[in-house]
């Protein structure tokens, strides 16, 4: 029998992050709920504010089945019916067989009973019932179970999103973004695609050395003509296994979006490769906010100063409220060490945002120079260098393929201190 319920000594919050992470987006689907306690509402609620669930349009009432009968006597039924019932099995049996003269035979119907009974649940299946889940329930359960039902597990899986955003400007994002994605296509020998949305002062093409007619700004600019096969139109092949989706680099034209701008590239891409890099600029905007909040993962790219410091502070936690079932982003601490600059410490840097850098690059000129200079990356250039190895790394975390190893943390110092007088 399937039963979704967490265990109630499990922190659910740690466990909803964690069981998130494989869950892919849920179709557009209209969703209604009808709940009898708040242990079950509340749970329902933060599913729909989720960035797999934001195609969903999701609705809860309190007041269970006979709630949910009276309503759909003047009302149609959505796509799915989520009720949750304290009754006994044959109670429980009664009240939906009252609801289905009500329900349209398209739509799916899930009940969260509290009766862990075998039976029940064969003859709720046998009476078309999609799936009979057990309370307790976490955010996680309810997300599951609805993608279970609505995605194709014959589906083709959807390429991960990881998004490159920096600090600030001329902090090394777009560097650290192309280069981790050239490292994943060569390590692993799998598809990755950069999308360079930084329109008007994109670097990708020259760090690839391309120059390509067309790229992102065709799409963003024509979303009706957007499919699979226009889009694989639009890309330079860079490498074996990486192509380039690129911006135009021009003033020709104002670069002003709306929020959903680059969504629908983004999905068609994300189905299209395994791995898609997004090289966000510097930017607050409503699309690069949106961008942001529905990646996979995101990594942030700093320099060891306090500007960047509060930067970082304020989008780590403004991530976080957007993406609250999701991990912290992950922290590149880029130029370190240079020569007569007064930097702020790795420890000082990551005690506030309570976030353990991914890597901490040494300032390198001469080979980032290089390698700009001659369109080549960091790992064309010196396959040894150690910071080639750091990037290394970085694909291999960002894959899934090794975790990132958590350091002790350091005391603040005088950081905090030097925040507060900025603020005055």
């Amino acid at each position: 029998m399937s039963n979704l319920a967490y265990d109630n000594q499990i922190d659910g919050g740690t466990h909803d992050v964690a069981a998130m992470q494989s869950l892919r987006p849920i179709p557009r689907i209209s969703i209604q709920a009808f709940c009898e306690t708040e242990g079950v509402a509340h749970p329902i609620e933060r599913a729909g504010e989720d960035r797999r669930m934001a195609k969903a349009h999701l609705k809860v009432h309190m007041g269970g089945i006979p709630t949910a009968i009276e309503f759909y006597q003047s009302a149609p039924t959505p796509n799915l019916i989520l009720l949750e019932s304290r009754a006994e099995p044959k109670e429980l049996l009664e009240l939906l067989g009252q609801l289905s003269e009500h329900c349209d035979p398209t739509t799916k119907v899930v009940v969260i009973g509290h009766y862990n009974d075998v039976g029940l649940y064969r003859e709720l299946i046998r009476c078309g019932i999609s799936e009979y889940v057990i309370a307790p329930v976490s955010m996680a359960d309810i997300v599951s179970v609805i993608a279970t039902i609505f995605i194709d597990p014959d589906a083709e899986p959807i390429g991960r999103s990881i998004a490159f955003v920096g600090a600030k400007g001329g902090v090394g994002s777009s560097t650290m973004a192309h280069n981790v994605a050239w490292a994943v296509s060569a390590l692993f020998k799998s598809e990755v695609m950069v999308a360079d949305l930084d329109l008007a002062f994109g670097t990708a093409n020259i760090n690839f050395d391309q120059d390509p007619a067309q790229g992102i700004a065709e799409a963003v600019f024509s979303p009706e003509r957007i499919d699979e096969v226009y889009l694989d139109r639009l890309l330079a092949r860079c490498a074996e296994n990486l192509s380039l989706l690129a911006a135009p680099s021009t003033l020709d034209r104002v670069y002003d979006f709306d929020a959903e701008a680059f969504a629908q590239i983004i999905d068609i891409a994300q189905r299209s490769t395994p791995v898609l890099v997004l090289d966000v600029p510097h930017v607050w905007s409503g699309w690069s906010k949106n961008t942001l909040a529905k990646a996979d993962e995101i990594v942030i790219t700093a320099t060891p100063e306090l500007a960047n410091l509060r930067n970082t502070k304020n989008l780590v936690d403004m991530l976080k409220k957007l993406r609250p079932n999701d991990p912290a982003p992950k922290l590149i601490l880029n130029q370190a060490g240079v020569p007569k600059r007064p930097e702020i410490s790795v420890q000082d840097f990551a005690e506030p945002l309570g976030i353990t850098p991914m890597a901490v690059v040494p300032f390198e000129p001469v080979l980032f120079g290089n390698a700009a200079n001659n369109g080549r990356m960091l790992g064309e250039m010196d396959a040894k260098s150690p910071i080639v190895a750091a990037i290394n790394e970085m694909a291999h975390v960002l894959t899934g393929r090794s975790e990132l190893k958590a350091k002790k943390k350091a005391g603040l110092g005088n950081i905090l201190g030097a925040l507060r007088r900025g603020k005055k």
